[in-house]
Order: C-alpha cells, then structure tokens, then sequence
C-alpha cells in the first residue's frame, strides 16, 4: 500500500488568525508539523487556499497544493488535495496542521490499521494517564472523548465525559474505567474518503460538531489505534506559547 499525508491548513482562524505560519523557534508552524511527518510516509503535501501558506512551505521546499476556500472540513480539503496529486496512494492521511510534536510512531500505527483489508476508516486514541486532571482534561470539551468497542472500533465520541461511571465519585472514576482522548488524525482508504466527503451533514455532527460522528451514523466503521504519546493541539496564542517553552526546553 502507498501512503499519502496530507495537511489541510488554512489561514483564517477565529480564535487564531494565521496559525499555520506562527513562529516556533525560527520556523513556521506548518513546517513543523511538516518534518514531523515526512519521513513516514510516501509523500506528504500541504492543502491550503491561501497564497501567503504556499508561499511559506515552497520557501522550505515542502509540497503544497491550492485548494478551494469553499470547504466546511480538513477532510472536505484532503480529498480535493488528492484528487489532485493523489493519484497511485492508496491510503490518505489527514493530519492536523497544529500538531507539530506529531510523532512518527502515531503515523506507523495509523498505517498498521489497514493491515486489515476490511478497514475503511483509521484513528487514534491515547488513554487518559489515571491521575489525569479532570477539570483541564476530561471536562474539556475541546478535547473529545472515545468509547471503543473490543473489535478496537469506534462505537462514539463526545465532547462529554464517556462512558459515565454509575455509583462512583468522579475521583474514582479513572481507577475504575480506561477512558480514551480522541487524537484528531484521520487515515481513509481513498475510495472511501471519496465516498464520506459527498454525505450530508448529520443530527449528531451538528449537535457535537465532530465530523467523524456523520460517518458513523451512516454506517463507517472508524478502526482505532492505541497510542501513548502525547500531542499538543495549539488553538490560541497561549498554547502556541506553551509550545514554543517546550521547543526551547527540548532543545
């Protein structure tokens, strides 16, 4: 099978104008996020409808394709981005382009998914650490939660805390139950995500507003990989700085 990243990133941003081009240690977001993929898989190439982003991943020599600035969704901008230099991958991988401490054990696990012929759909989870916090972390809406069923597929995911712990203080919940951070990577067999990108939005997408839950309930079955590395989401201009330190730190 041949693989093909994709990274959709566009420049407006309600709460982060710009993101993809901000400045992380003398290097663009995107380009980040870029050198953390490149090497595992056949090609990674950037979608974006904004000229001043191709400019930036031209300048270090990345692939990037110009797409619509019409498109509600990454995977609505992947799948034009494949239709235009996809041609011979079987499999594309939609990676976020704020996740720059991606790491490149999550793309093997990702990929190890279509191992199995029948899977359409691939994710990953990573489990909460027992002593998670749950204000910061399972009380977060921006951080969905997983429920897996024992075939390693997505049954749900929510905004909400699943599943609910009947009988126990929400203190002892972690020790009694494994509960699952949703890692917004996405992996689709390239018929398929032909296939998703034409379905209507659905009642329990726009109540979560999580895409994933459209392909659910119009039957996709979602396979999830396990991984225990932690990633970094930058939303706002506070986590881009809490990034930045942990660069600094690291190096």
């Amino acid at each position: 099978m041949k693989f093909i990243g994709i990274i959709p990133a566009r420049y407006a941003s309600t709460r982060f104008p710009g993101k993809p081009l901000a400045d992380m240690a003398g290097k663009p977001m995107i380009q980040r996020v870029y050198e953390q993929v490149v090497g595992s898989v056949d090609k990674v190439c950037v979608a974006t409808d904004d000229e001043r982003i191709e400019a930036a991943v031209r300048a270090f020599g990345g692939n990037v394709v110009m797409t619509s600035d019409r498109h509600r969704s990454g995977t609505d901008r992947c799948f034009e981005a494949y239709q235009k230099v996809g041609e011979g991958f079987d499999i594309v991988i939609n990676i976020q382009g704020d996740e720059p401490f991606i790491h490149p054990e999550q793309i093997e696990t990702i990929k190890a998914c279509f191992t199995d012929d029948t899977v359409q759909i691939a994710t990953l989870v990573k489990p909460f650490a027992p002593n998670a916090d749950f204000e910061q972390d399972l009380f977060n809406p921006n951080s969905p939660k997983v429920v897996v069923n024992r075939k390693g597929e997505a049954m749900y995911f929510s905004r909400s805390i699943i599943p609910y712990v009947r009988g126990k203080q929400y203190t002892e919940w972690l020790a009694n139950q494994t509960f699952y951070k949703h890692i917004g990577m996405y992996a689709y067999r390239a018929d398929v995500l032909a296939e998703i990108t034409t379905l209507p939005q659905s009642p329990l997408e726009l109540a979560e507003s999580l895409e994933q839950l459209r392909w659910l309930e119009n039957g996709y079955k979602i396979k999830v990989g396990i991984t225990t590395q932690e990633t970094i989401g930058i939303d706002t201009p506070e986590d881009l700085a809490k990034a930045v330190k942990r660069l600094t730190v690291g190096n």
